[in-house]
This record gives structure tokens, sequence and C-alpha cells, in this order.
């Protein structure tokens, strides 16, 4: 295996860093610190966080812009379609320029696009900066798990990917709960702006920390990029995300039908052209031979209905708290807490219990997600509308436990077998599938819960919607099982 070239931060942090020729035998040279892997997981959160975030928000974003419905679908569609579409070919740059390099221009115009959000005067500015948001956000986030696998090894590396699992699962349910919180505070009479103006101190913050304690690393064998591949990619997922994003609101015009119609064609093109440019010996933006490896493979068919499900469940219960049973935005996300706690303390656990068990955690993970919001099945069926915080904890902590001893593992065991000089690649990977699973679990759960809403009311929406989810768990956990049972 050839190993990326890693180089120090040009201002070396020496809190916590290890002594020169401390690392054990064996190690990635010039590892990063405690501190690094700090800055690096903070990049990761930002992006996750305002996929979410801006759900609560979007209420008053229509009141104040006088958005309507299909310009409040482009909100947050825009900005996951643009995020899917250019994180692998930020991974490929990455590889190819450096990865700090990249996560430092790509956390500057986060900063620089969320200050745009932020002071938006209308609706379609608001959009144009999320798509710009979105972009910023994939030049950004594959540097960070292409840092972890170029400068960490054994025991240091697992702990850094659960880590990584649980900032991602978190940052999730924590984008709720923090919108929530903004939206209520309305600090300095900012109201919904603050969802977004909150992401420039921290990145702020970031940048001066990735100057300190990130090093830099690139792959020893750099690509050009693959123009043909890239567009290919792009013309695949725009023509299935944002038809089903927007099809709704805007009554599926006759554009949307003709964009789903795009794709297949457009998968099967992209899937040829990269074999091809690999039989050639040029470098593929998703090289064929990357999905040969079994645990990249088989974890990848099982990420995607284990985040649609999410997404859709997230999407769901948002809209149920605030308007099925009329709580404000703060107790909707303190509704999320236990979620998150149990998130959590599973996360940590999660390295200990694979020592000893290997994937089986996944598995029963999965049982234990399954058992919660069954619970939270009955719960709204026999409940509803007389239904408060305390009957929803239990399903929701056990849902939260579930996934907590699902997602950092699996990602982990995703990226084991990726070579070093393709991390950027391997990351960008996952991260797309992570990505357009999110955007497609709110598309469908979403509007299949909508379009009940609206024929059968609230409880019956939300119950039909909660069992599409559990489908969606029995199906992981049928995939789990196939899964490689030990991981490097």
């Amino acid at each position: 295996m050839t190993e990326s070239t890693v180089r120090t931060p040009t201002r070396p942090s020496t809190a916590g860093a290890a002594p020169a020729g401390a690392a054990p035998a064996g190690a990635a040279p010039a590892g990063i610190s405690p501190l690094g892997l700090f800055t690096v997981l903070l990049g990761a959160a930002l992006p996750l966080i305002d996929f979410f975030i801006v759900n609560v928000a979007l209420p008053a974003i229509d009141t104040d812009l006088a958005a309507g419905p299909a310009m409040l679908e482009l909100v947050v569609g825009g900005y996951g379609v643009a995020y899917s579409v250019l994180l692998v070919l930020g991974g490929r740059l990455g590889d190819t320029a450096g990865r700090r390099r990249l996560f430092l221009i790509g956390m500057a115009a986060f900063g620089v696009t969320s200050l745009a959000c932020g002071l938006a005067p209308t609706a379609w500015t608001l959009v144009g900066a999320r798509v710009a948001q979105g972009a910023a956000a994939a030049l950004m986030l594959p540097q960070v798990l292409a840092t972890i696998q170029a400068t960490t090894r054994g025991p240091r590396r697992a702990r850094a990917m659960s880590l990584y699992g649980a900032t991602a699962g978190l940052s999730m349910v924590a984008g709720q709960i923090l919108g929530g919180v903004l939206v209520a505070a309305d600090v300095a009479g900012s109201g919904w702006r603050s969802v977004f103006l909150v992401n420039v101190p921290v990145v702020l913050v970031g940048l001066v920390l990735t100057l300190r304690a990130v090093p830099e690393t690139r792959s020893d064998r750099p690509a050009s990029v693959d123009v043909p591949g890239t567009l290919l990619l792009g013309l695949t997922l725009v023509s299935l995300l944002l038809p089903l994003t927007e099809g709704r609101a805007a009554g599926w015009p006759l554009w949307t039908w003709l964009s789903l119609a795009v794709f297949p064609p457009a998968a099967v093109a992209f899937y040829l052209a990269e074999r091809r440019a690999d039989r050639l010996g040029r470098t593929p933006l998703v090289p064929p031979s990357l999905l040969r490896l079994v645990s990249l493979r088989r974890g990848l068919v099982m990420l995607l209905p284990f985040s649609i499900g999410f997404s859709g469940f997230m999407f769901a219960f948002a809209v149920a708290l605030q308007q099925g049973l009329r709580m404000g935005p703060v107790a909707a996300g303190l509704a999320l807490v236990p979620m998150a706690v149990a998130f959590f303390a599973a996360s940590l656990a999660g390295p200990r219990l694979v020592g000893r068990y290997g994937s089986r955690v996944v598995t029963a993970g999965g049982v234990v997600q399954a058992v919660g919001i069954a619970l939270l099945v009955v719960t709204v069926w026999r409940g509803w509308p007389d239904l408060g915080l305390a009957a929803l904890a239990p399903g929701v902590a056990l849902a939260g436990l579930g996934q907590g001893l699902q997602l950092p593992v699996l990602m982990r065991l995703m990226l084991s077998d990726v070579p070093a000089d393709r991390a950027g690649v391997g990351s960008g990977v996952m991260v797309t599938t992570q990505q357009s699973s999110l955007a497609l679990g709110v598309a469908t759960l979403g509007s299949l819960f909508l379009a009940l809403d609206a024929a059968l009311g609230m409880r019956d929406a939300l119950t039909v919607t909660l069992l599409a989810q559990l489908g969606l768990i029995a199906l992981t956990l049928v995939l789990s099982l196939r899964l490689p049972r030990t991981m490097g």
C-alpha cells in the first residue's frame, strides 16, 4: 500500500501532540494531534448540522421572505444537491492539491456563504447562498476522513473513526435541537438568520486551529480531474435529487418527470465511462476497483436505507411535534435530547464492543433501533394527541441507542480497507452516498408523510411513516448480516 505524504503544520501545536519519535512502530508519520483531530471533526460537524438546522427555521423564513412552499424546498434541496454532487470531486482535489489546503478553502468559503445566508434580503438570494454553502461543504468534508486515514493507524485510527461516526450522528440530531433554540431565542432580533450566522465565529476559530494543528497530506499518486466522470455524476445526482426534492411543492410539473427519466441512462453512462477510464489506465472519479472492496461495497449498500430512514424520521417527527402536537421549537428540540444522549453513549461504547463482537454490533444496533421505532408507533397510535416529552422519550432514546451502535461502526468498516492514497476518493464516495440518501429520505418519506397528513390526518401519517422506517430498518438488519465480521 502506498502511503500519503504527510507534512506538519506551519505552526504546530505543542499541546497534546506526541513527542518526536514517540510514535509506535508502524504509525503514520507526523500523526495528527488531539487538537488537530478535534479541528477536523469540527469541520465534519458543520455541514451536517446545517443540513438539519434549517428545518425548524422554515416557517419563519416563509413569513419573513414570503418564500412559499416551492422556494422553501429549494432552500433545503439546493444545499443538499450541491453538497452531494461535488463531494467526490472535493475528495479528489484534496488528494491532489493537499487536504489541509482544501479544508481551509472549504471552511473559509463555508463561513462566507453562511454569512450570505444570514444576510439574504430575498428568498432567491437565500437559495443561491445555500447552493454555494453546499458547494463549500463539499470541499471541506471529504478532507476530514482522508486526513484521519492518512495520519493514523491501528487503534488510533479505530478511535478516530469511531469519533467521526459519533460526530456525524450527533451533528444530525443536534442540528435540529440547536435550530429550535436559536429561532426561539431570537438573538438580537435576528430570528431565523441566527441559524446561519452562528457558523461565522465557529469558522473563524476553526481556521486558526487548522493552521496550528492539522498536518498537510496528499496522495503520492495525484491524478488529474476526471471531467467526463464529474459531469456525468453531477447529471446523475441532479436528475434524481432535484425533482424528488422540489416535485411535491411544485405540483410535479413536466420537468420533474423528464428529469427523472434522465436518471437511469445518466447513471449507466457514468458507470460505463468510469469503467472505460479504469481499463485505459486513467484515474476515474469513482474507480470501479474501489467498489470491489467488500467492506466498502457492502457498507455503502447498508448506508443507503439507514440514512433514508434517519432523515425521513427527523423531518416527519419535527413537523408532527410542531404542527400536530403544537410544541414550540424549543420543546420540539428537547424531544430529541434522549436520542442525542443515547447515541453519544453508544458511540463511546462502540470501539470496545467492536473489539469483542466485530460487525455484529451493527446488527444488534438495528434490533435496538427497531424496538425503539416500534415503541414510538404504539405510543403515537394510542396516545395522540395527548403526548408529552416523557411519553415520547423511551422510544426516542432506544432509537438513538440503536443508531449509535450502527453508524460509527459502519463508517469505520467502510473505510477500513481503502488505501491511504485513495482516502479522499473513498471518503467522498461514502459521504456522497450518505448525503444523497439523507436528501432521498426527506424527499420520499417526507413526501409520504405530508401526503398522508392531508388525506388521513397527522396521527395516521406519522404512524405509517414510522412503519415505513421500520421496514427500512428490517432491510438494514438483513444487509448487516453480510458485513465482514472483523475490521481493521
